[in-house]
């Protein structure tokens, strides 16, 4: 920790400069008049105004920012070139009503709050005159009640709008990647005003940023162009004065500091060097390519996937299914090979296009909001990660994460129990052990008093060995979109005996670090071709024990 929490930091009326703006006028650049739409947002229970995101549309596809009544603002735009269909364009608003002057013509206004609310979706026509309105939020599920708090791992928006965006979206804790570095064997450095934020910040009591983290994200190794990958290391409490590559002495460092490290993507080329040898805290289930506008990275790194895995893919590459289960598979084999990697979400908003928090880790906490408790319990794994749907589970009684310690085979169960729960209905619900789908529950979604729908887990695993678990679950979607919840693991030891790898898997792994070995041969120095070498080495090693088979019994 860094001594006592600072206070809020109050955004500015004026949008950030995250992407460019479409400035709202008394006329248009032709003389058009222009009329103004007030727009008031409350909570339909309480009528209480609250924070949300507005997107505004015209029905040629023009985005409009809304600004604040009395209130303040944060503007994102996102629109790529190379991503056409995948535009994030929306303002994020403190709980004052909000204007914006648009010609005439017909406009669609979507409003969101978060998760845990269902968004408003609606049209509206502007004709010769002005229009005013109040949308009504109507919350399907409050997990603070329970004791679940969000956080997103993975930020790159600034210290000072991130109160109003985090308040917008009631995401709880932020960690702002205000130290960056893109070239190697070159120390981390932040804009000065973002370095001078150096304490836990309080933007109200349920909800803080904590500002001293580090991306080492490498691009250029030597003056040249070289991929190497990105990993991010959290709640640290000095600057890192490294450089990367070699990285066990980052990982050294940021352990004294009692930082976590986040594996960012699993797909970059030195992620499977750097699990061993950073012995990696945390895993992004839900990483920066999970958007809520259309999948855009299709081609990321297929040049790079095993048949084995059987990605789900189509003319243009992967499919959003494609690439969210590259990530599971992968996740699930490094925990065969002993790699106990706590699940997390990052969105990267501020750099992609995506709002804070859209895929988020809840973690619970039993004697209400705390920093140094929520850091606890993410380290600990108690937690789930969720793009929409919501699961509150125990097993054996106690939180995910638990690792018990078995003598008997008789021993070696786990009862889960609890619920899953979404705005829309749950198409599946799956329970995972030794990354294998060993159960499929048929959801009951059944109806709740806030209009979301519940179905009720209990059920039993069993096996004559040690073994792992986690549930994960998958909504409904209209247009077949992908918006799923998966648990952090428990885990079963049985003395004697450990869970293994498929040897596909292991072979896989083991085949990407020596291609990369051979690729940087001659470009990073020793020190740093040691790590790799030795990353190798352990892969093998665990290789000897792997399966050929399934590890799942029938």
């Amino acid at each position: 920790m860094l001594g006592a929490a600072v206070p809020l930091v109050i955004c500015a009326q004026e949008a950030s400069d995250h992407g460019r703006l479409v400035e709202t006028r008394p006329t248009d650049p032709a003389g058009t008049r222009l009329y103004p739409f007030t727009g008031r947002v409350v909570d339909s229970k309480s009528g209480q105004p609250v924070q949300c995101r507005v997107h505004l549309q015209d029905a040629s596809g023009k985005w409009y920012l809304v600004q604040s009544d009395g209130g303040n603002a944060v503007h994102y735009e996102r629109d790529l070139a190379h991503l056409p269909n995948s535009p994030e364009v929306h303002t994020t608003l403190s709980a004052d009503p909000f204007v914006v002057d648009l010609p005439n013509g017909d406009y669609t206004l979507r409003v969101e709050r978060g998760k845990e609310y269902f968004p408003y979706v609606g049209t509206f026509s502007i004709a010769n005159r002005s229009r005013s309105q109040t949308i009504r939020l109507q919350r399907w599920i409050n997990l603070a009640k329970r004791g679940w708090y969000s956080g997103d791992t993975h930020v790159h928006r600034t210290v000072g709008e991130l109160p109003n965006i985090m308040l917008a979206e009631d995401l709880n804790v932020a960690f702002p990647l205000t130290y960056w570095v893109q070239r190697s064997d070159t120390v981390p450095t932040a804009d000065e005003h973002e370095a001078s934020y150096d304490r836990l910040i309080h933007v109200d009591s349920n909800h803080v940023i904590y500002p001293r983290n580090t991306e080492y994200e490498i691009f250029e190794v030597h003056g040249k162009r070289q991929t190497l990958g990105a990993v991010l290391i959290l709640n640290h409490q000095q600057p890192l004065k490294l450089g990367a590559p070699p990285m066990g002495n980052i990982a050294t460092e940021a352990r004294r500091q009692g930082a976590l490290m986040d594996l960012d993507k699993h797909s970059w080329p030195w992620s499977l060097m750097i699990i061993p040898v950073m012995e990696v805290d945390l895993f992004e289930l839900s990483n920066n390519h999970v958007w809520q506008t259309e999948f855009g990275f299709r081609d990321w790194a297929i040049d790079t996937i095993s048949p084995h895995m059987g990605l789900q893919q189509d003319d243009a590459g992967l499919t959003e299914w494609g690439w969210i289960d590259y990530g599971f598979q992968t996740y699930y084999q490094l925990i065969n090979c002993g790699f106990r990697m706590r699940v997390t979400a990052g969105n990267a908003s501020g750099v992609h296009p995506v709002a804070l928090g859209f895929g988020r880790v809840y973690v619970r906490l039993t004697d209400g909001f705390d920093y140094d408790s929520w850091m606890d319990g993410l380290n600990a794994g108690r937690s789930f990660v969720s793009t929409g749907p919501m699961l509150d589970l125990r097993f054996n009684g106690g939180d995910a994460g638990q690792q018990f310690q078995v003598t008997r085979v008789e021993d070696a169960r786990v009862q889960i129990t609890g619920t899953a729960e979404s705005r829309r209905p749950i198409r599946t619900i799956e329970i995972v052990v030794n990354g294998d789908v060993a159960q499929t529950i048929h959801p009951r979604n059944q109806q709740t008093a806030l209009g979301g729908f519940r179905s009720s887990i209990d059920v039993t695993v069993e096996r004559e060995g040690s073994f792992w678990t986690a549930v994960r679950c998958f909504e409904e979607h209209p247009t077949g979109r992908v918006r799923f919840a998966h648990t952090n693991p428990v885990y079963v030891d049985l003395e004697g005996n450990e869970v293994r790898p498929r040897k596909e898997a292991i072979d896989y792994f083991i085949d990407r670090l020596e291609t990369e070995c051979r690729n940087l041969d001659g470009v990073l120095t020793a020190e740093s071709m040691a790590e790799y070498r030795r990353a190798v080495e352990f892969y093998r090693r665990i290789r000897q024990d792997a399966k050929p088979e399934s590890t799942i019994e029938p």
